[in-house]
């Protein structure tokens, strides 16, 4: 007994020190579930704190200004936008400045304090069926309590004497574009297919020339007359190219398998995914330049890819996270890449209504890869 004790003792110092030894893997196991535990627990939320809310007011009397109060004092609406004609509002729900449009038709104000009803028409961005039931009730409650607070004063019957205050009919009538049946699929699909390019494009990046430099093949190829540029394109473009093969490929299964829409021009999606695939390949070029085995290289990965999926808009809306973590967001490629194919797939958007999408993953592909190379350069000089 007291022979295994001391075996075991002596295996765990061994282990320990490796781990000590191992910079990498000590600062993984310290600083990666602490980094992750502070900015997830901030990300996964499935609130829906704040609305952007554009109107269109063909009344614009007292009492819609009275109504639009209400929804701005809540809290949980932002007036983006009004106009007197449903085009800008919808211009704005298909670009995803708004969540949702409130329809106030002509003669409002009559209709509330002489008639008692109380006609409206929300509009909703139902891409994402969750967020879109959650809009709806707080806007039904909103108009709920407006309604009681509006009473129009009515006259009683004959032989009585005074007046009586009627609680408005309310009427909502309520229009979910781009998913109107409210189909998770459709709002899922697309974000998982983004996931999986990101998982194949990083991953085995990461893997491919690691695997390399624990062969000792890396080292064998590093002094010979090929330049580090040369060795790295003929290692990213058969990943890129394999990479846009996978997401074509699923395209065509979300559109024929899992009868996912496909209302854009596919041009536009392929484009947004070649530029993307920069920005994957290059995390997965800067993982294999800080890993020595496959081991570290798929630590490393999938503590990235967790941040990711959860602070890119695939399960939760951005707009619920709090203000600094939207900030961080904006660097996460699969954001902007996730916004892009939902909007072409279910909106049917062009080029002009994703081009921020485009220049921001161009922007990050450019800067990631490039820092990506200058790490490798650096490691073989």
């Amino acid at each position: 007994m007291l022979r295994l004790g001391r075996m075991l003792r002596i295996l765990l110092e061994k282990e320990f020190l490796q781990i000590r030894r191992d910079k990498l893997i000590l600062r993984m196991l310290l600083i990666m579930p602490l980094l992750q535990l502070l900015v997830l627990a901030n990300a996964a939320t499935f609130e829906v704190k704040t609305s952007n809310l554009w109107v269109v007011d063909q009344d614009r009397s007292s009492v819609t200004r009275a109504l639009l109060g209400k929804f701005t004092a809540s809290g949980r609406f932002t007036i983006v936008g009004t106009s007197t004609i449903s085009r800008p509002g919808d211009d704005a729900l298909l670009d995803g400045s708004a969540n949702a449009i409130l329809v106030i038709p002509n003669d409002f104000e009559r209709l509330v304090e002489r008639d008692g009803q109380l006609p409206l028409q929300i509009i909703l961005n139902a891409e994402n069926g969750s967020q879109a039931g959650v809009i709806q009730s707080y806007a039904s409650e909103i108009i709920t309590q407006f309604a009681a607070e509006h009473r129009p004063v009515r006259q009683l019957r004959s032989g009585s004497v005074g007046t009586v205050r009627s609680t408005p009919t309310i009427e909502i009538r309520t229009q979910g574009k781009y998913n109107p049946t409210l189909d998770y699929k459709r709002f899922m699909i697309p974000g998982v297919l983004v996931q999986l390019v990101t998982l194949i494009g990083t991953l085995m990046t990461a893997l491919n020339i690691v695997r390399e430099k624990e062969a000792g093949t890396l080292d064998q190829l590093n002094v010979t007359p090929i330049k580090p540029a040369v060795f790295i394109a003929a290692k990213l473009i058969p990943l890129w190219v394999i990479g846009l093969f996978e997401f074509a490929f699923g395209i065509g299964i979300a559109v024929f398998l899992f009868h996912v829409p496909m209302v854009g021009n596919p041009i536009v999606l392929l484009t947004g995914a070649s530029v993307f695939l920069l920005a994957a390949l290059g995390v997965g070029l800067w993982v294999s330049t800080v890993s020595d085995t496959q081991q570290q290289a798929l630590f490393v990965t999938f503590s990235l890819l967790m941040v990711y999926i959860l602070m890119s808009g695939l399960f939760t809306p951005i707009r619920a996270m709090p203000a600094w973590v939207r900030t961080v967001a904006q660097i996460n490629p699969m954001m902007h890449f996730i916004a892009l194919v939902r909007a072409v797939m279910l909106k049917g958007a062009g080029f002009v209504d994703v081009w921020v999408q485009l220049a921001s993953l161009g922007a990050i592909g450019v800067t990631i890869l490039g820092l990506a190379i200058s790490q490798y350069r650096k490691q073989v000089a």
